[in-house]
């Protein structure tokens, strides 16, 4: 015999909004599907909620996190999540799984990857799909730091996906930007780009442990001396460090630069200066979000997108007049 399952209530605005200034943990993770929600109506609820959130949101500090494959980035966040919550902070991790660019599906592993943080009241960890966002977040990931930030989370850790997209999204949305590299620079060296260095705060080099400890050392000087000839005499260069988060050695020097970095940024105005700016382009950035969704789903484009990919991808048809056809169709003259 089928049991039926008993529906969730529908929580209003106003639920939402007490629940995450309450930290309810059963409201939190719902209000965060909501503000990632594609739904219209959800939408404009999650835009209404927000709304009601702004005022008490901007206390945290924001961290972006990233470093290729391997290098450690969620055992790295586990034992600064730990020892932050030893001293009473509350964490936010927002950690950004790799989407499928044919499903859209993610692993969504990181609570399994740092099962000691999850189990740790003062600690919130939300997986995220990146479905296809480049920059290595995900495409809600700054309204779900209002949120964590309006449910009381002092500290925000944003783990990015790491796989060689921009990261300039990253910084553009984080006070401090942390950059994890591997001992024996060797390729990582070779190829490091100068925005990378010109974006981040602090590098540190991980795994430096035992057998790799003096490997790390000497990357960590091969990447001081890049950041000199590449970047000059700068006045605030990005620091470099070693640890070993698997041994939880170090972990703390590095947290000691990044709120070092951060108390500067602040007490210099430098901080509401840089937050400012990040306001206006993630303004624009959602204009041009909204833009795209707004044309893939116009009626008139749709009713030719499928032809003219066809011809473009025959070679009947250049891709640049397939693009004024279908922004003439959209209702735009693009010359």
């Amino acid at each position: 015999m089928k049991r039926d399952v008993p529906r969730r209530r529908q929580l209003t605005t106003e639920d939402y909004f007490d629940g995450v200034r309450a930290c309810d943990i059963t409201v939190l993770p719902r209000a965060l599907t909501l503000i990632e929600s594609s739904n219209a109506a959800h939408q404009r609820q999650a835009e209404a909620l927000l709304t009601r959130l702004l005022p008490h949101t901007g206390d945290a500090i924001r961290v972006g996190i990233t470093g290729a494959p391997g290098v450690g980035k969620s055992t790295f966040i586990e034992s600064l999540g730990l020892q932050l919550t030893a001293q009473g902070k509350r964490v936010a991790v927002l950690a950004v799984d790799p989407s499928s660019g044919i499903s859209g599906g993610s692993i969504l592993g990181d609570k399994t990857r740092m099962g000691r943080l999850a189990a740790e009241p003062g600690a919130y960890i939300r997986p995220s799909p990146s479905a296809g966002t480049l920059g290595g977040v995900a495409g809600k990931t700054r309204e779900s730091m209002l949120v964590c930030e309006a449910a009381g989370y002092e500290v925000l850790l944003i783990e990015t996906v790491g796989v060689g997209q921009s990261e300039t999204m990253v910084a553009e949305m984080t006070d401090c930007f942390l950059a994890l590299m591997l001992p024996g620079a060797g390729d990582d060296l070779q190829g490091i780009k100068r925005g990378l260095l010109e974006l981040v705060d602090v590098i540190a080099v991980n795994k430096a442990d035992d057998a790799t400890r003096k490997a790390a050392e000497v990357a960590a000087h091969q990447y001081e001396m890049a950041i000199h000839s590449i970047l000059g005499k700068q006045d605030n260069p990005p620091q470099v460090l070693t640890c070993s988060a698997l041994h939880n050695k170090h972990v703390d020097e590095v947290w000691q630069a990044i709120e070092e970095r951060y108390t500067a940024m602040k007490a210099g105005g430098e901080l509401a200066a840089k937050r400012r700016r990040q306001q206006v382009r993630w303004l624009w950035a959602i204009i041009e979000e909204r833009m795209k969704q707004a044309l893939r789903e116009h009626p008139g484009v749709r009713r030719i997108r499928d032809s003219l990919e066809a011809d473009v991808l025959d070679g009947n048809l250049p891709p640049e007049v397939a693009a004024s056809k279908i922004l003439e169709a959209f209702g735009l003259q693009d010359r």
